[in-house]
């Protein structure tokens, strides 16, 4: 295969005849050569916008390989691994099992996708939270109905293609392993995960949703069996916690039962919402965004006095989404569906939480972290009007420290309270985070002159860690134990998440040659 970078407008990007003349007048024949896109991303760093093809070239005669199709099955003899949780890093978990013969159970504490939206409709309505069933705890987890974004840097830990080309298998568009920042979409992502259990449950895997663990029995340093709160206990050979980053139960479970766990530092802040136009007049500098353009994003870093403020999980053309796990909180999170063509944009705004932060929550261990959370999201909570109203506030305000007269409107949904958000976070973080904006407003001209502020974003990754062993991946203590995915602490994404699920089960098999 011969290998062309080409750099053409976005109107030859989207049309393959076009593209066919850009190659023919590199000297490559129609008659004689086929051709395939194997990566493309857009560069607006100037007026002229153009997009980055790398091409492959091969003979007309010889066709280009097919996605890899994996086969899953097992046996009835296969060793039983039981899956706490059915997000991406369990999903892959499960799916690896079955191409290795273990029988994967999984647990999830949550309902199955179908069921899950009416739960989150009744968050969006009226404030409601479903503590099992939300936009975090269900089938697919926090992803499935939060954006579906497939960008990772992740690729020393596994194949990011492979995961890729898996997603293509159970239906998402081929499209999503050419883009350099591939997105499947929150309307896309429920059928894909409900493809991906189907083919589990049919090579002979379990699911049991609605099933919470509240309880883990240890027999000589290694899981004997978990148990949910109905009282039904799950035996297996090995025991994967694949629980994602907002399994306070988990993570206050093992603390009970002096399992080793260790804080891990995280970040925190708010959602920060223009209009979509304003977002491709900046990135791509024009005053109308072309047909063949996608909806532009951006990712904006700064350094304030003393720690990083940045943006974070940006939705072009998304919106803003109640993202609570209990009664009394909230929480804001982002998603985009597929085609991103909302009106409005959003991205997290989020500042290093450094240990000076926590001088309140020290007596609580590894878990200071999360109380730091929560303390933020029940104060949002009586701030919002004790109602899923979010606490919001103009940028430019925020800055100034004063409270809004006038808020734009808002993709959020149950609906925004005016608030001095100055008053939700601690001091130093508040300060770092004004600073961080006025940093921002240098890279991204008039970046906070129209901008809304939701509060909080303070779910951006697990605030703890189960520790490991670097080679074996199982618990540092526990022995058939094996902390797995972003709630571990070892993934920031759906792909590097599907990637150490499979990463844990790699591992289990070859402990048992």
């Amino acid at each position: 295969m011969k290998i062309l970078e080409l750099h053409v407008t976005p109107l030859i990007s989207e049309d393959r005849k076009l593209i066919q003349v850009e190659i023919q007048k590199l000297g490559f024949n129609s008659a004689l050569h086929h051709f395939r896109i194997l990566k493309k991303s857009i560069d607006a760093r100037s007026r002229n916008v153009k997009v980055n093809l790398r091409i492959g070239i091969l003979p007309s005669e010889i066709p280009f390989p097919n996605f890899t199709k994996r086969n899953f099955s097992c046996n009835e003899h296969a060793r039983k691994v039981i899956i706490i949780g059915s997000g991406p890093a369990g999903l892959f978990a499960a799916l690896r099992c079955l191409e290795l013969n273990l029988k994967p159970i999984v647990l999830e504490r949550g309902k199955d996708v179908r069921s899950r939206r009416r739960d989150l409709a009744a968050i969006t309505r009226n404030g409601q939270v479903h503590p099992d069933s939300n936009y975090c705890y269900g089938e697919g987890g926090a992803g499935t109905y939060s954006d579906g974004k497939l960008y990772t840097r992740s690729t020393k830990k596994g194949s990011v293609q492979r995961i890729l080309e898996t997603f293509i298998q159970f239906g998402a568009d081929e499209n999503i392993a050419v883009e350099s920042h591939p997105h499947i979409g929150t309307n896309k992502l429920p059928q894909i995960i409900t493809s991906m259990r189907e083919a589990i449950l049919a090579a002979g895997g379990e699911f049991h949703f609605s099933t919470n663990v509240i309880d883990i029995h240890l027999s000589k340093n290694s899981v004997e069996s978990v148990e949910d709160e109905n009282g039904n206990r799950f035996a297996g050979d090995f025991f994967v916690f694949a629980t994602g980053h907002s399994a306070r139960n988990i993570f206050n479970l093992l603390h009970s039962k002096n399992i080793a766990i260790e804080y891990k530092p995280f970040a925190l802040g708010f959602r920060i919402e223009h209009q979509q136009q304003f977002i491709d007049q900046n990135q791509y500098h024009c005053e109308t965004r072309g047909e063949f353009l996608p909806a532009a994003s951006y990712n904006v870093v700064t350094q304030t006095t003393d720690r990083a403020v940045y943006s974070f999980c940006m939705c072009p053309g998304g919106i803003i989404a109640p993202c609570a796990t209990s009664p009394g909180e909230v929480v804001t999170n982002g998603w985009s569906p597929s085609k991103r063509n909302n009106e409005w944009a959003n991205s997290g705004i989020v500042a290093e939480v450094l240990e000076s932060d926590l001088v309140n929550y020290v007596q609580k261990g590894p878990l200071k972290g999360i109380h730091l959370q929560e303390a933020i999201e029940k104060k949002a909570f009586a701030l919002g009007g004790e109602s899923g109203f979010a606490p919001a506030q103009m940028a430019h305000d925020f800055i100034m420290n004063k409270t809004s007269t006038q808020l734009t409107p808002s993709s959020y949904r149950p609906g925004i309270t005016s608030v001095n958000l100055n008053e939700l976070f601690p001091k130093n973080i508040s300060n770092a985070l004004r600073e961080g904006l006025q940093l921002m407003e240098k890279k991204i001209p008039s970046f906070t002159k129209h901008a809304l502020l939701v509060a909080p974003e303070t779910r951006t990754s697990s605030p703890v860690r189960i520790p490991r062993d670097t080679q074996s991946l199982q618990h540092t203590e526990i022995k058939n134990m094996f902390p797995c995915g972003e709630g571990a602490g070892y993934a920031g994404g759906i792909v590097s998440a599907a990637i150490d699920g499979e990463r844990v089960i790699d591992a289990i098999a070859a402990l048992i040659q």
